[in-house]
């Protein structure tokens, strides 16, 4: 007989059970720099609309409705984002934005909200999540989410495992071995080894063997298990924690955040963390889950017109052009003879590459960073 990790229950129910001490924080302090123009230091991409009417935040927001009180949920962002994105997200209270100094990595922005979390509610079990993802399958996201927390609960790291649907060489991979159990309808294994972003020969052969999932970067944990983590594989890091700790609740925080944080060594969870604990266990599942890192995330995610061609924003005269992402505003822009481009029209930037050169689009902005055009950034 298969075990079963998780029981029903009806949203009042979790409320007063397993789910009071479950939260979600909400990495949001990314700049962007693959979504320039449209992505800006004033106004990051978790700030924007790239699919749909609702912006990156809110769609991250929105995905935890019916599933969690807005008190129990998150923002891990920078200082100069705050206000952006609380206009956004108004029934997230105001002290359940969690400001970062300086931009350090995901282990700092995790640790710095598991510090707060801790203090809140030492029994707490937390949800690592992003706010630059779009997640197609919403009601199979939270019920993904609602095993994983019941098995955390159990003092496992739980990761959320995509499918892959084809051989990317973009993502991080989960190699998993034996089926350990049973979570409300998911299967859940123990997690043989993260795997750094392969060439295609090495993605092919992931995908064919069926035995590796997508790291999609959300980890579930008990705050007390991830804070024992730090303490054995990032001591240095875990003494800084502890010494913000102390600070906590009182006038001195924010000074004490701003002296200690430049000297945070910037690494990521995945590194830090993940690759080197115990015990680790991986849900995989099939979320429709697309990471938005770039312009060619965005077209993908568009129904596109006869031409195969994305149009948002503007109008369009297309000439023999085909597969191509068409972003503008009050200018008609007209094309002839493209193929898989991408033209993204800010009114003070133009940007056009092809397609297959959307990862490129940080060097636009590191060359801007170099010349001094900081108006454009």
């Amino acid at each position: 007989m298969r075990r079963s990790l998780v029981t029903r229950f009806s949203y009042e129910e979790r409320k007063d059970s397993k789910m009071r001490n479950f939260y979600a924080v909400i990495m949001a302090g990314g700049s962007g720099t693959r979504l320039w123009p449209l992505s800006r230091q004033h106004m990051p991409k978790q700030a924007l609309q790239l699919v749909g009417d609702r912006t990156m935040l809110q769609h991250a927001v929105d995905r935890l409705d019916t599933l969690l009180p807005m008190e129990q949920v998150l923002i891990v962002t920078a200082r100069d984002y705050v206000p952006i994105l609380a206009d956004q997200v108004p029934n997230i209270p105001p002290d359940n934005f969690i400001v970062e100094p300086l931009a350090r990595g995901t282990a700092g922005a995790v640790g710095l909200a598991a510090l707060h979390l801790d203090q809140r509610d030492p029994e707490a079990v937390m949800a690592v999540l992003t706010a630059d993802h779009y997640i197609r399958d919403v009601d199979r996201f939270r019920r993904a989410l609602l095993a994983a927390n019941e098995v955390a609960r159990q003092g496992h790291i739980v990761t959320l495992g995509i499918q892959p649907g084809y051989p990317a060489t973009g993502f991080g991979y989960i190699r998993r071995r034996e089926r350990v159990a049973e979570a409300s309808g998911f299967d859940v294994y123990k997690v043989d080894a993260f795997v750094e972003k392969p060439d295609v020969a090495r993605a092919t052969e992931f995908v064919a063997s069926g035995l590796y999932s997508w790291n999609s970067g959300m980890f579930i944990w008990q705050v007390g298990r991830l804070m024992a983590e730090f303490a054995e594989q990032m001591p240095a890091f875990h003494s800084q924690l502890q010494t913000i700790a102390s600070a906590l609740g009182t006038a001195g925080y924010a000074e004490a955040v701003a002296e200690i944080w430049p000297s945070v060594r910037k690494e990521t969870i995945d590194y830090g963390i993940m690759e080197h604990a115990d015990n680790v266990m991986v849900i995989p599942v099939d979320l429709g889950w697309v990471d938005i890192g770039g312009w060619e995330a965005v077209y993908e995610l568009h129904a596109s017109d006869e031409g195969a061609n994305v149009v948002v924003g503007t109008d369009h005269i297309g000439v023999d052009t085909s597969g191509s992402l068409i972003r503008g505003g009050k200018k008609i822009i007209a094309t002839i003879g493209l193929r898989d481009t991408i033209i993204i029209d800010t009114g003070d930037a133009i940007l056009i590459c092809a397609r297959d050169r959307a990862q490129d689009v940080k060097t636009i902005v590191e060359q801007l960073e170099a010349d001094g055009k900081t108006e454009y950034l």
